[in-house]
């Protein structure tokens, strides 16, 4: 079992440095990159920030669909297994995020009852779920994610304690959320507090008064200028140089846009991204607001619907290139491709177009607001490919995670 883990750590820490490395080791940019991938490695995303409300409009999935994802954190694969798709293969070079999703997925079969799996997944803060997790969990789980789980962290407990304690609090992207409720309790603010409004009104007053004044901190406006305070947003050196040039105000102009959308552009009753980035948590009530994978109308699909999953520790350009020709009919890259340089990018959509079957749909995220794929990927594989700016752009004003500068989608022309 243990050489099989350690494989795994190989794997993620290859497949993340030939992506994320561009520059010498010892230049700045280089150390940065080595800086990014070191804690890239670990768990980052304990839940994913892409709304698959957003996804499965724009995938329109069909009965019969081969969807291939990057996995991130299972949220959006496992809400995609409601529209009923045929398969679904979740791929991703973190094998943290593997391990993570294989977890969701053997929950999904083996928990007694809904009630189990939202309380395991949606409140994720219970001594009931390392109980499931013994009983009904362990002995269903391949070694090397069951050998990640029952691991121990650097303060010497197990990961799949993390669900007794707030699983959502873990993680690196938990973490960063820590720091910054941490940094506003310091000035004097409570993050918290726009969850307590009862209209979007409230929502603007309660951000004008607690986080618009904290972007004019000194502190703060020093760490938006500086690339590694932001890698527990997932950010990359090359993406943040995207990113900080996508406002008239650099870096703290743009994270203060992105959260104001997040606080004030949606109802914090309905948007869990809310709940999450301003109280930690889904919010609590009868009818909290979560993915749809934890919704209870889709747990019977969930479950019957589960194996439909693969789920693989590579590289998608590597899955796609053993694929047969006109197989696949969507394709979710999240923000991936802010990560990849030219060559990347065309090797990627060369073995995109070659798999997918006519009317095939792809999606993607990019940080800033730019199209990011005209000329960078050869003008012959784009032109095959429809591109609506108007509709991407309304999918990315609807995007509830806000955080993302534009949402992309591409159909293979007839």
């Amino acid at each position: 079992m243990q050489s099989s883990v350690q494989a795994v750590r190989d794997i993620t820490k290859e497949g993340l440095s030939s992506a994320v490395h561009r520059s010498k080791r010892l230049s700045r940019a280089g150390l940065l990159e080595r800086l990014f991938t070191f804690a890239f490695r670990g768990l980052v995303y304990p839940q994913i920030w892409e709304d698959p409300v957003v996804d499965m409009e724009a995938l329109a999935i069909k009965p019969g669909d081969h969807i291939v994802a990057i996995a991130s954190g299972g949220c959006n694969v496992l809400s995609y297994l409601a529209a009923d798709p045929a398969r679904v293969t979740a791929v991703d070079l973190n094998g943290a995020h593997i391990a993570l999703n294989r977890l969701k997925l053997c929950a999904a079969r083996h928990l007694p009852a809904y009630e189990d799996f939202f309380r395991f997944f949606g409140k994720a803060d219970q001594s009931e779920n390392t109980a499931a997790y013994k009983r009904f969990l362990a002995p269903q789980l391949d070694p090397v994610t069951r050998a990640y789980w029952e691991g121990r962290t650097l303060t010497g407990r197990r990961r799949i304690g993390h669900f007794s304690r707030n699983f959502y609090r873990f993680g690196l992207l938990g973490h960063f959320i820590g720091a910054g409720h941490w940094i506003a309790r310091a000035y004097g603010c409570n993050l918290k507090r726009i969850l307590t409004a009862q209209n979007m009104r409230e929502q603007d007053e309660i951000f004008a008064a607690e986080i618009e004044p904290l972007f004019k901190k000194r502190l703060i406006r020093a760490m938006a200028r500086n690339p590694a305070s932001l890698y527990g947003l997932g950010i990359p050196p090359a993406q943040y140089k995207a990113l900080a040039g996508d406002g008239a105000d650099g870096m703290i102009g743009v994270l203060r846009e992105r959260l104001r959308k997040l606080a004030c552009d949606f109802d914090v009753k309905t948007n869990y991204f809310a709940s999450q980035a301003f109280g930690r948590s889904y919010a609590g009530g009868p009818k909290p607001a979560t993915p749809p994978y934890l919704e209870r109308a889709n747990f019977a699909a969930l479950r019957d619907r589960s194996g439909r999953v693969e789920t693989l520790h590579g590289s998608l350009t590597d899955y796609l290139e053993a694929q047969s020709a006109d197989s696949l009919d969507a394709y979710v890259l999240l923000d991936a491709q802010d990560w990849m340089n030219d060559a990347e990018l065309t090797a990627l959509w060369a073995q995109i177009t070659r798999t997918a079957r006519q009317g095939a749909r792809v999606i993607f995220r990019t940080a800033a607001d730019e199209r990011l794929l005209p000329g960078r990927v050869p003008a012959e594989i784009l032109a095959r490919w429809s591109y609506d700016e108007a509709r991407c752009r309304d999918f990315s004003a609807r995007d509830r995670s806000a955080i993302y500068g534009g949402f992309h989608l591409y159909t293979l022309a007839a």
